[in-house]
């Protein structure tokens, strides 16, 4: 009786885990994460959005958060609690870069040659050790245009230290940067404020004085954004494709 009812209890563990869902989990900073009172607040992080792209056989976790970078997010212990969960068959977009560049942080800034890209590649070494999938991305663009009209880069060394580490590591990789970059020049200096945040005082209820954010988005940049982001997540042929509407 003990052995019949032993096997049974291991056919339905077994089955138990293979109806198990993988899970997408999300690690970044303030353009990823999500944002408090969707319905009245303007602004979107990417990642916030990205479930309407997805199909529901895969759950997604968003952990990203305002202000952290690869140094914070593991020094406030916001991995560990992503790692704990962490198992075979899972995937972790990783992108940061924002705040690592914050001179005037000690809490934030990493060197992006030595301590941000070490970050890094604990992150992609102890995704895999759980039997995940990393994968890196660069940070998205500030829309910052020159008086005529150029886009100008404001992330410097970062974005090269995460296409190292892809190509070193043979990691996925997403260059959001570049999508983001072409997302915002297509649009132009004036359109493209529609992606992030540009109001004058009372135009919409949450600001009550003039706002002009070109660094977080709109819901419509959030979307735009996610769209990019899942057309190439289906490219690269991880798996996760097949969760992706």
């Amino acid at each position: 009786m003990k052995k019949i009812l032993l096997a049974l209890y291991i056919c339905l563990a077994t089955f138990l885990f293979a109806q198990q869902k993988p899970t997408l989990f999300l690690i970044g900073d303030s353009t990823m994460a999500n944002k408090e009172n969707p319905d009245k607040n303007p602004e979107h992080g990417w990642g916030q959005v990205l479930g309407q792209f997805m199909t529901n056989g895969i759950e997604i976790q968003n952990h990203a958060m305002n202000g952290r970078s690869s140094k914070s997010f593991r020094t406030e212990g916001r991995w560990d609690k992503v790692e704990k969960q962490l198992k075979k068959g899972d995937f972790v977009i990783i992108q940061f870069g924002h705040n690592d560049q914050k001179l005037k942080d000690s809490t934030k800034f990493t060197n992006p040659y030595t301590q941000y890209r070490a970050n890094l590649e604990r992150y992609v070494n102890e995704t895999r050790a759980k039997g995940a999938t990393p994968i890196l991305m660069t940070s998205i663009t500030r829309r910052n245009f020159n008086e005529n009209g150029v886009l100008i880069d404001t992330h410097k060394e970062y974005p090269l230290v995460v296409r190292m580490v892809a190509n070193d590591m043979k990691v996925p990789f997403v260059d959001m940067q570049l999508l983001t970059e072409q997302m915002e020049i297509a649009a132009g200096p004036e359109k493209s404020k529609l992606l992030h945040l540009h109001f004058k005082a009372g135009e919409n209820l949450y600001y009550t004085k003039d706002k002009a954010d070109d660094t977080h988005l709109s819901r419509l940049g959030a979307e735009s954004v996610a769209k990019l982001a899942v057309k190439d997540l289906k490219s690269l042929k991880t798996g996760l494709e097949k969760y992706i509407k």
